[in-house]
């Protein structure tokens, strides 16, 4: 069945034209990841379906009945209370739960203030009160607290987190509060917009997990193609405006793109040579000058004017083209030794040792909150190490991209922003080296407050290329780039003849670029694990196998098989122990039975005297007896 229909759907902002006649279906089931160019109207798009936004033409359709809920890049939680915690808001995704907790406890308290000698009142609180305890129940009521706080556990928080005011909350967990609180609601259509930008790998693989599992309809914008592949079965792609839907994830949609695109090309090339050559003998036919020969022309002319034209397809949109200049360095590139950081007194780092040469390209993998992008800061000498010791080799020349974009002055233009961070170079250099970052001359002139997160993202690595470097240290550098972007960067950094240092989470840019994989583990007394691989072509693949065999290797072992001497002793003395533990739990049994039963006759005894005219007692007493039977029930299987 059909859960949302697009059609025709267009929206302009003056002059600029951001989608056009877009139309496609999804049914109920279908998972389709969205991809295009940073600008190309995927946001638009998703708000326009959540009705955030209104279309000059066309419409949006939905099931009747269902809800759309819907993830932002950047979720607003300016508006909640200050003193909210992060379960607090997470409850706030039950708010028919919460009525009814309130319900039941004004029922029950008016229950017990109601006049013993009103039976009438008594009676139709009690009916209320069962009736509002079951639709409580019915609907998730003794689950949604557990829910709330696995969600939130699974998205990298930990325990003691769960209590923190958001106010407090960074970026990062703003986010990834809102998704969990998202996928909670259990919407009939889950749109997630760059979903995986915070989420470390562990919660990434629940994350795909959930959605595998996820009976409804999701839609998702993400660069990430590892995760796209893993949870899409359609792609919709958009385009200069317009939007096709192909089948697959995003590998198989790519390669049914560029086939199809592939045909378009050769039968436009076929048809213009066809064409042509009418064309030409058109014109042959007009220099030959005779009666015969207009006939022919006419001929011609209406054979073009039927024939249906195929058009020219677009040049594909332009991504980033960068490459990044190197100088000579020691082999020996950075040495730390018993590194440690430690935030108003907490370790964050501890115990670091690792040695990184020349040539290498090591990503640090690692939980949210475990110090990767600390760890970037103090490689940069950004902040200083509360231990242990770092050092940098000679002539060593550090290019440093933050994921923030820290570095970028709010209130300057963007070519300003070059400007004065190369003032000995030319402007023509400089508008030149932006044009390779898709800033054209109307673009250079925005104030870097206005960017968006990918524009951010390309002016920093803009800035970057400029620089001389030979130790190349980048925290999330794919993170607000569109998926041509990304490739651009992971052909650049694999021509580097100098040094990468990265954190990343995206799986594909792992794959390309690693040589060595880092792993930060908190728990351990060396505060890593260090894989160093044989093979770069699937490389976190291979980081992901020598993980499992060192979690094997860690598991404890099984003893040694005993001789059949010992077996015959060890057998009869376990069966011994367990016929003595059963003989106990048995005697337990029978004098928890014998209580039980005494406090029965006891609950029989009032329920037929005094608690005749008393229906809360009554209740109260009819209530445990149930629980009373329930227990026996248990406990005369265990003496049987």
């Amino acid at each position: 069945m059909i859960a949302l229909s697009v059609s025709d759907l267009s929206l302009a902002f003056g002059t600029d034209v951001i989608l056009s006649d877009v139309s496609f279906a999804a049914n109920d089931g279908d998972k389709i990841g969205i991809i295009g160019v940073n600008g190309a109207g995927k946001t638009t798009l998703f708000r326009l379906i959540a009705g955030d936004l209104s279309p000059d033409n066309g419409a949006v359709y939905l099931q009747k009945g269902h809800r759309v809920g819907m993830l932002e890049q950047n979720p607003d939680l300016s508006a909640l209370p200050a003193d909210h915690t992060m379960l607090d808001y997470m409850y706030t995704a039950f708010p028919d739960l919460l009525a009814w907790e309130e319900e039941i406890a004004r029922l029950e308290d008016e229950l017990i203030r109601a006049p013993k000698d009103d039976e009438t009142k008594i009676s139709s609180l009690s009916h209320a009160l069962d009736e509002v305890r079951r639709r409580y129940e019915a609907e998730g009521g003794s689950q949604f607290r557990s829910l709330s706080r696995g969600m939130l556990l699974r998205l990298g928080f930990t325990e003691a987190q769960l209590g923190q005011k958001i106010s407090t909350l960074s970026g990062g967990q703003y986010t990834r509060l809102a998704l969990a609180r998202l996928l909670a609601t259990e919407p009939d259509i889950l749109m997630l917009d760059e979903p995986t930008n915070h989420l470390d790998i562990d919660a990434l693989a629940w994350l795909e997990s959930f959605l595998a599992n996820y009976k409804k309809t999701v839609l998702i914008i993400s660069h990430d193609r590892y995760f796209l592949d893993r949870t899409t079965t359609k792609t919709l792609q958009i385009q200069y405006g317009h939007a096709k839907l192909f089948p697959g994830s995003y590998t198989r949609a790519k390669e049914a793109m560029e086939e199809e695109r592939a045909a378009v090309e050769k039968r436009y090339k076929e048809q213009q040579k066809e064409i042509a050559r009418i064309r030409a003998n058109i014109e042959f036919q007009r220099r030959c000058n005779q009666e015969h020969n207009y006939v022919t022309i006419r001929s011609k002319e209406k054979q073009l004017a039927r024939m249906e034209k195929i058009e020219k397809l677009p040049n594909d949109p332009k991504s980033i083209r960068l490459s990044f200049s190197s100088e000579d360095s020691a082999g020996d590139v950075l040495t730390a030794k018993g590194l440690t950081f430690s935030y108003d007194g907490t370790p964050l780092l501890r115990n670091l040792t690792f040695y990184i040469k020349k040539g290498e390209r090591v990503l640090f993998l690692g939980p949210n909150g475990c110090g990767k992008s600390t760890l970037m800061k103090l490689i940069c000498g950004r902040i200083a190490p509360t231990g242990g010791k770092m050092t940098l080799g000679y002539n060593i020349k550090i290019g440093y991209y933050d994921q923030e974009n820290r570095g970028l002055s709010e209130e300057k233009t963007v070519f300003e922003e070059m400007h004065d961070t190369y003032p000995e170079k030319k402007d023509l250099e400089l508008r030149s080296t932006l044009a390779l970052f898709l800033f054209g001359a109307d673009d250079i002139t925005k104030k870097v407050s206005s960017l968006s997160g990918g524009e951010r993202a390309r002016l920093t690595l803009a800035k970057l290329i400029l620089k001389k470097v030979n130790l190349l240290v980048m925290d999330e550098p794919t993170n607000h780039l569109d998926i041509g972007s990304s490739e651009a960067l992971e052909s650049a950094l694999a021509a580097f003849d100098g040094t990468v240092i990265a954190v990343s989470h995206d799986r594909y840019f792992i794959n390309r670029l690693a040589t060595r994989i880092i792993e930060l583990a908190p728990e351990r007394e060396d505060g890593m694990f260090d894989y160093r691989l044989e093979s770069y072509d699937d490389a976190y693949t291979t980081y992901m196998e020598l993980r499992e065999k060192r979690a094997a290797l860690a598991a404890p072992t099984a003893p040694p098989p005993p001789t059949d001497a010992k077996l015959a002793y060890e057998q009869k003395k376990k069966e011994n122990a367990e016929r003595r533990a059963a003989e106990r739990k048995i005697e337990r049994a029978k004098e928890r039975i014998a209580a039980l039963e005494a406090e029965t006759e006891e609950i029989d005894r009032e329920l037929f005297g005094e608690a005749q005219t008393d229906y809360v007692r009554a209740a109260e007493l009819d209530r445990r007896k149930n629980e009373i039977e329930e227990e026996l029930l248990s406990l005369y299987e265990i003496v049987m």
